[in-house]
């Protein structure tokens, strides 16, 4: 086997328990996978174990199912793609955090999938925007509560206790944008102010 072979079947045996790490962080059984993405329990376990080869047919949904880019599966090595290669944090119980910008003291922007977790709120300086991507948002600010569904945001000073997470047991997902306390939010556009 020359040192080609070698690479593959490393890359190849690596997909499994990928997987399997996947579908943990994200609290599901191999019953939901199957539900969620078609593919047989038989099948899904026999991918997660390394005794069937992944192909095409089955990586795609459930790339599409972890809502992660193919090339995390595969973890196939980097090419010289000038495309940035962005690497989740896998936080407790579930949640995963995709830091999307690198600017120390500027607004920092975070993808975000969130897994249920019992509210605490907090307070910090700062200011947060928060858009919801799938599922639902249960943001708490102060004495207040928000259901948030996908397309909407919501805007606050960090001062203020709060806390946001899935509204029920199962994860949302979200674009989290933090500042410095003083950044606002500044509309350019809007509707028309002539009716």
């Amino acid at each position: 086997m020359d040192a080609r072979d070698t690479e593959l079947a490393e890359i190849l045996d690596g997909i499994g328990p990928r997987l399997r790490a996947l579908r943990h962080d994200r609290g599901l059984t191999l019953e939901a996978l199957a539900e969620d993405t078609g593919i047989s329990v038989s099948t899904l376990s026999r991918l997660e174990s390394g005794k069937r080869r992944p192909t095409l047919e089955l990586l795609i949904p459930l790339a599409r199912a972890h809502r992660v880019a193919m090339d995390q599966l595969i973890a196939a090595p980097a090419t010289g793609d000038p495309r940035v290669h962005l690497k989740p944090h896998r936080r407790e119980r579930g949640s995963v955090l995709v830091p999307l910008t690198q600017y120390p003291g500027r607004v920092q922007v975070f993808k975000q999938v969130l897994a249920y977790r019992e509210p605490r709120l907090v307070t910090h300086a700062g200011y947060e925007w928060l858009y919801v991507l799938a599922g639902e948002l249960r943001l708490i600010l102060g004495e207040r509560e928000f259901l948030l569904r996908p397309g909407e945001v919501a805007e606050f000073d960090t001062g203020e206790p709060h806390w946001f997470g899935p509204a029920g047991t199962h994860a949302v997902e979200i674009l989290h944008l933090f500042g410095p306390h003083g950044d606002q939010a500044v509309v350019r556009t809007g509707p028309s102010a002539t009716s």
